[in-house]
């Protein structure tokens, strides 16, 4: 009999890992010695933070990332067919959003293994579900172009697009995040609301949601933190 994959859920920062993850999914994920990863140090990082004893030397580790070719994936699954479980994590939050993790888990489909997802967190369905947008119609957009031209354009686009009635969520790495809200609020329309998402689970955490104009009366200090930007 095959085995199966698990998506298996990491902590967005921090060590307190039981306020977000579910004993349960805790216990699974101490059980498996096969991984696929995203980043093989934080990986076995975030084992040794769920369990100090974890074998991380009898544990089998694939890492899988923007750099890891088709080729090198297709025996990432041989594990499964001789009947063993394999994890999938990404480098932070759920695998297979904004992560690389959706390739292996598209072959295992075509290869008819059964995929399993785990409860755990996601930055990106928090900040939206605590935004106030609309959940119902909402796109994610992932990282918006580095140029700033672009950078204006697409937000430009995003900006339409929110005026429809449909959520747009985008984010970007830490120490380009001052860059892209000042882009933001010098591109947008006053009556815009944006969400800024900082910390997400995190004791430094702040939420809040406020129309361009407010947001340029109070302006954040957003670089080297964690950011979900949801515009409507």
């Amino acid at each position: 009999m095959n085995g199966k994959i698990y998506l298996i859920p990491v902590t967005l920062g921090g060590d307190d890992f039981l306020k977000v993850i579910p004993e349960k999914v805790i216990s699974l994920t101490k059980s498996l010695r096969f991984f696929i990863v995203e980043d093989l140090r934080g990986a076995r990082r975030f084992l040794r933070l769920i369990d100090k004893e974890f074998p991380i030397d009898n544990t089998v580790f694939f890492e899988l990332n923007e750099h890891t070719g088709e080729t090198d994936i297709a025996h990432y699954l041989e594990p499964i067919l001789k009947g063993f479980d394999i994890g999938v994590m990404s480098e932070a939050g759920l695998p297979g959003i904004a992560d690389p993790g959706a390739r292996i888990v598209a072959l295992a489909h075509q290869k008819k293994i059964t995929v399993t997802p785990l409860s755990g967190p996601s930055s990106i369905i928090l900040a939206l579900i605590s935004s106030g947008l609309n959940g119902q119609n909402f796109t994610f957009n992932g990282y918006l172009p580095i140029k700033p031209a672009e950078r204006a354009a697409k937000i430009r686009d995003l900006e339409n697009k929110a005026g429809e009635g449909f959520a747009q969520i985008f984010m970007e790495t830490p120490y380009r995040n001052q860059k892209l809200f000042e882009t933001i609020i010098a591109t947008c329309h006053n009556d815009t609301k944006l969400c800024i998402a900082s910390d997400v689970t995190l004791p430094s955490e702040s939420i809040r949601t406020m129309s361009i104009s407010e947001w340029k009366r109070d302006l954040p200090l957003l670089n080297d933190r964690l950011v979900v930007f949801v515009m409507q």
